[in-house]
């Protein structure tokens, strides 16, 4: 049997009697990790070896992050679509196993383990979430289809009329920034990158380009100049330190450097490090870059995307392609049911939270805004957006 045949199995866990049976078994290509924050080291440099993994096998009692942690950890990042999680208690217990369905897990074996049995019910929870998981998708795809979201005339005259009339008036500025971006640098003036709005719509998201022409080619060359951790984050858990020394407000993990941390705050260091690049005077920004990104001149242009009917003034910030295409499967998708905007709900939420919001809140105000959205509740967060950059400027 070739490699490619073989059932491929990732075991996080120290018992030695699961690691020994299923590394006997010919038709299984192992990978075992100690706990789940090695897990998760080993899924964020393998990614592409864990898409083609077939199961997920994980002992009920794991160091530092517990076994439904760790389960509820991947199902929000959306890494269990189509791959099972199974969970391993070395005995059987009643409450124990209708803890683990209670949980969402896939399913649940005690020891010891029929290896036959095991690769049968892989195959068959593989196969089911795999066409159920493409089923949800269709779905929702289809609800999108036929119950699209409609921008309402009100809204939509409004948007024309606000766009309209910021283009004529700001046109000497954004001309003079035209001329300003070509003659510092070659190279188109306007950057477009691809965004996601309402109904899973594609469209050219556009902006006054801030960066030399091969930025993106030069990013690994000033990732070392990330200015993010430790400036927003920090370097301890704000709820642990408000609770007496040695009680954590999550599951403790254990850290290579013997050190132990809160798997909250583990994984709120771990999200901004992924999703923030802040480097300070990045060489690749030019000056006129400099001066439009800190008087916002930058996002003019997306006024043209308001004017052609992509955006709207007040919505949901558009998502980059890859973003919104790991959502469409989750609770998530719901955000999509309401136009895509230049300002909304959770970035003036964001302000009034010193900048600090999980991801999850983000998306869940997105939902909010979605689902209770209204012509006169836009005006309030127009308001709204004005005032803060009243009192940001008075700072």
């Amino acid at each position: 049997m070739s490699d490619r045949d073989k059932g491929r199995i990732l075991y996080i866990g120290r018992n030695t009697r699961v690691i020994e049976d299923l590394e006997s078994n010919p038709e299984i290509i192992l990978t075992v990790k100690e706990n789940g924050l090695a897990a998760i080291n080993w899924i964020n440099s393998n990614i592409d070896s864990f898409d083609q993994l077939d199961a997920i096998l994980c002992s009920l009692s794991i160091r530092g992050m517990n076994a439904y942690s760790l389960y509820n950890h991947m199902a929000f990042h959306n890494l269990l679509n189509k791959v099972p999680f199974i969970v391993v208690a070395n005995r059987f217990e009643f409450e124990s196993r209708k803890q683990a369905y209670d949980a969402g897990v896939d399913d649940y074996y005690s020891l010891p383990l029929n290896i036959e049995r095991l690769k049968r019910r892989v195959i068959f929870l593989k196969k089911f979430k795999t066409s159920h998981q493409k089923l949800k998708q269709e779905l929702a795809l289809k609800d999108f289809e036929t119950h699209p979201y409609k921008t309402p005339m009100l809204k939509r005259s409004f948007d024309v009329l606000m766009s309209g009339t910021a283009l004529v008036l700001l046109s000497p500025i954004m001309i003079g920034t035209m001329l300003a971006i070509r003659l510092e640098s070659k190279g188109k003036v306007f950057y477009a990158s691809k965004r996601v709005g309402a109904n899973f719509r594609e469209f050219d998201f556009y902006k006054f380009r801030s960066m030399y022409p091969d930025a993106d080619k030069r990013l690994k060359e000033v990732e070392h100049l990330n200015q993010y951790k430790g400036e927003e984050v920090g370097e301890e858990c704000p709820r642990c330190k408000a609770l007496p020394a040695g009680v954590y407000c999550s599951p403790v993990l254990k850290m290579d450097d013997g050190s132990n941390l809160c798997e909250y705050f583990y994984l709120k260091q771990k999200n901004s490090k992924a999703a923030f690049l802040k480097i300070e005077n990045d060489p690749r920004i030019t000056k006129v870059g400099k001066f439009i990104r800190n008087t916002s001149i930058d996002e003019l242009p997306q006024l043209i995307n308001i004017l052609n009917g992509d955006m709207s003034v007040v919505g949901n910030r558009p998502l980059p392609v890859g973003e919104a295409n790991a959502i469409t499967k989750s609770k998530w998708a719901r955000r999509f049911k309401a136009a895509a905007g230049l300002t909304g709900l959770w970035q003036v939420e964001l302000r009034g939270k010193d900048g600090i919001m999980s991801e999850e809140e983000r998306f869940e105000l997105d939902n909010t805004y979605a689902a209770n959205n209204s012509f006169w509740g836009d005006i309030v967060l127009i308001l709204r957006t004005i005032k803060i950059f009243i009192q940001r400027g008075s700072v």
